[in-house]
């Protein structure tokens, strides 16, 4: 009879072990996991803000930049449960049983590393944003003239019936002084909340004999064309919405006619996919300096290389705004302020070692929001450099800071 006790106290003892065993990894589940995905969300997100800090480095160095992505985490996780019973060591108690329970965690991830070289490195650094890409940052209200003063490689306006190229760099003054003005003075009405920023449509129609279309062809119109047949003349009438490109402007796009959106939509189609237009008019917020042309943007590579020589070779400096241009609220010297130093710089929110010296982004005094966000906006370019943004449904927006 007492051994039949003992046997079921023990049984007892076992399952009540392995209950909490299993119990305890219950709990441990959601918690490791969640520990894993913050650890390694942080992991990468402070890998690819170092690598960012040392090609800005190898840019000032007129060294080949270079990154490495991590392309897949997989991480597998073993939990193990142990259960049993053992006799107490010493005293009355000897003669009992004491439990024995544990549980046990093992990590295994798999994450794989590949270089942007090649076919990638090419597309991903080397090729110009596109003004879809610079709208999809606009409409994330970040600032105008920080996202021109980073993305922008010239300013490109028409003079005396010329056009004229402002290169965004402080090696050409001239050039450089044009450019800042003309970025600040789209600050300032942005900083009004009356800048417009949108593509133009326009429903373009065609006339066709309705002689002349086969039934076959006429299906095909069917599927790319709104199409009216009118009894009048016996012809057909061809309707499509014509999306044209990206036009930043003092008023609202939609006062304009039909003609005139055709005709700034055929103009700003002769440019590139890296162009972005502006159109501001007198008559409007900003209309005491009227401006009509485009920004040229340019490749990643160049923003680092622009970020690079501005620590040493081609500092920036401060250019004051256009006396027309109404106020503004922030003109700061630098797109990015970069720290150069032999030590560690204190209160940087991240930095590297490189070539012998220091490099972070001065995230402390009066213009630390400013830097930060252009660190993140840095960031977010390279992010965007993976895929592309179509321009077709882009809707109508008024940007505002």
């Amino acid at each position: 009879m007492a051994m039949r006790l003992r046997s079921q106290s023990l049984t007892r003892l076992i399952l009540g072990g392995t209950f909490c065993s299993l119990a305890l990894t219950g709990c441990l589940s959601p918690i490791t996991l969640n520990r894993a995905v913050t650890t390694y969300d942080e992991a990468i997100t402070d890998a690819i803000s170092k690598q960012l800090l040392i090609n800005i480095a190898r840019a000032h160095q007129h060294q080949p930049v270079h990154f490495t992505g991590v392309s897949n985490i997989a991480a597998t996780f073993d939990f193990r449960v142990s259960a049993g019973a053992t006799p107490a060591l010493t005293g009355e108690a000897s003669r009992g049983l004491m439990p024995i329970f544990g549980g046990s965690v093992a990590e295994n991830p798999t994450i794989s590393i590949a270089p942007i070289e090649g076919e990638e490195f090419t597309k991903r650094l080397l090729t110009p944003f596109q003004e879809t890409k610079f709208l999809l940052l606009l409409r994330q209200r970040y600032d105008i003239d920080l996202l021109l003063r980073l993305m922008a490689q010239e300013l490109r306006i028409k003079e005396h019936g010329q056009e004229v190229a402002y290169r965004n760099t402080p090696a050409d003054r001239t050039g450089y002084e044009k450019f800042r003005r003309v970025v600040t003075h789209l600050s300032a009405i942005q900083d009004e909340n009356q800048l417009y920023a949108e593509p133009l449509v326009y429903d373009r129609t065609w006339t066709i004999p309705a002689n002349s279309v086969t039934a076959e062809g006429f299906q095909a119109l069917q599927k790319e064309y709104l199409v009216t047949y009118n009894q009048k003349d016996n012809s057909y009438t061809l309707r499509k919405q014509i999306t044209g490109q990206i036009l930043i402007t003092n008023y609202d796009p939609n006062i304009l006619s039909p003609d005139e959106r055709a005709r700034l939509i055929d103009e700003t189609e002769e440019g590139q996919l890296s162009d972005v237009s502006f159109d501001i008019r007198p008559g409007h917020i900003g209309g005491e300096y009227p401006l009509k042309g485009e920004f040229r943007l340019r490749s990643f590579n160049s923003i680092l290389n622009f970020l690079g020589r501005s620590l040493e070779e081609e500092p920036e400096y401060h250019v004051d705004k256009d006396p027309r241009s109404p106020a503004v609220h922030e003109n700061p010297v630098h797109t990015m302020e970069l720290l150069l130093s032999d030590a560690a710089p204190p209160g940087a929110d991240v930095s590297i070692k490189s070539h012998g010296n220091y490099y972070a982004v001065n995230t402390t005094g009066p213009l630390a929001r400013w830097n930060r966000e252009a660190f993140q906006m840095l960031y977010l370019l390279f992010q965007m450099t993976v895929s592309e943004v179509p321009r077709v449904g882009v809707p109508s927006i008024t940007i505002a800071k």
